[in-house]
């Protein structure tokens, strides 16, 4: 993960499949619920879920599932119950066991359908041979994209994505731009503009009942995290908020500020984190970079 105030951008394929259901195909291999997207930059260079070309520099991390000699392999891309598991395997094509900690945590997993729906962040566990594993158990039918996002010891920070697949009778979700968010009682309103390459500044403030909520509790070292999601090829982005608790300048809400770099325009579906009480919550919002249409 970057530190407070740098971005990291990811990529993720996002196709909204208009109208309808969609019927996915049985657990019984590898099947796409639906028509798979994928981005220019992954078809330009040859670099699908499955694909094991490398991935231009410059290109938006989490649009491949191999990059920099790393790979994100699955033991399955069909999800129905019980847990996901997973390798990360090295240059050398064994799995790599040595993984640093970032964000208090060595393996972040992002997990999200490509209408944007069932978003889920999640932490698993690796046995000793290299092999990652978490319960999953997507609510709803469809295609997703997974995200591995990790740091190898002596490497560079990683994060590589693959398709999955749920069975069942698909029906894609829309979004309507929003920037207040309804859950479990909590009110999050967003503030501030997304301009394509530069940072941005983002404030999100957090309610209760119509009251500001001032002791947010850290979650994995912070008291937010931000992933936005670019609609049409889910171009990936993980933003953590300027400061830190116990820094002295960084206070536990209502607000918490980001910096974000999105790297086009277009419409982005981002989420917030944030932990109160002692349970996590997700915020979702949808919002239009400057200048861009809906």
């Amino acid at each position: 993960m970057n530190t407070a105030g740098k971005l990291s951008a990811y990529g993720v394929a996002l196709a909204l499949i208009a109208g309808g259901g969609w019927a996915v195909g049985t657990a019984a291999g590898p099947v796409a619920a639906e028509p798979p997207a994928h981005s220019a930059e992954a078809d330009t260079h040859g670099e699908g879920a499955g694909g094991g070309h490398a991935a231009p520099a410059d290109e938006p991390d989490g649009l491949a599932s191999s990059r920099g000699g790393y790979t994100f392999t699955p033991l399955r891309t069909t999800v129905t119950t019980g847990e996901f598991a997973f390798s990360i395997t090295g240059p050398d094509g064994r799995p790599v066991t040595a993984f640093d900690v970032e964000h208090e945590k060595r393996m972040h997993l992002i997990v999200v359908r490509r209408d944007t729906s069932g978003f889920q962040h999640v932490h698993p566990r690796m046995a000793p041979d290299g092999t990652w594993t978490v319960p999953l158990t997507p609510a709803r039918a469809g295609s997703y994209r997974a995200f591995a996002d990790f740091t190898p010891t002596g490497g560079e920070a990683t994060t590589l994505g693959v398709d999955l697949a749920v069975p069942g009778d698909f029906r894609p979700e829309s979004h309507a731009p929003s920037r207040v968010a309804e859950v479990e009682g909590y009110q999050v309103r967003l503030d501030g503009e997304l301009v394509p390459g530069q940072a941005s500044k983002v404030t999100l403030t957090v309610r209760e009942n119509g009251a500001d909520v001032t002791d947010l509790q850290p979650y994995l070292g912070a008291y937010g995290h931000l992933v936005a999601l670019r609609e049409g090829d889910l171009a990936y982005l993980h933003v953590h908020p300027d400061g830190a608790p116990g820094d002295g300048r960084t206070r536990p809400g209502p607000a918490v500020t980001f910096y974000a770099e999105v790297p086009s325009a277009g419409v982005y579906r981002l989420f917030l984190d944030f932990q109160h009480e002692g349970k996590v919550r997700t915020a979702e919002f949808t919002v239009p970079t400057e200048g861009a249409g809906r």
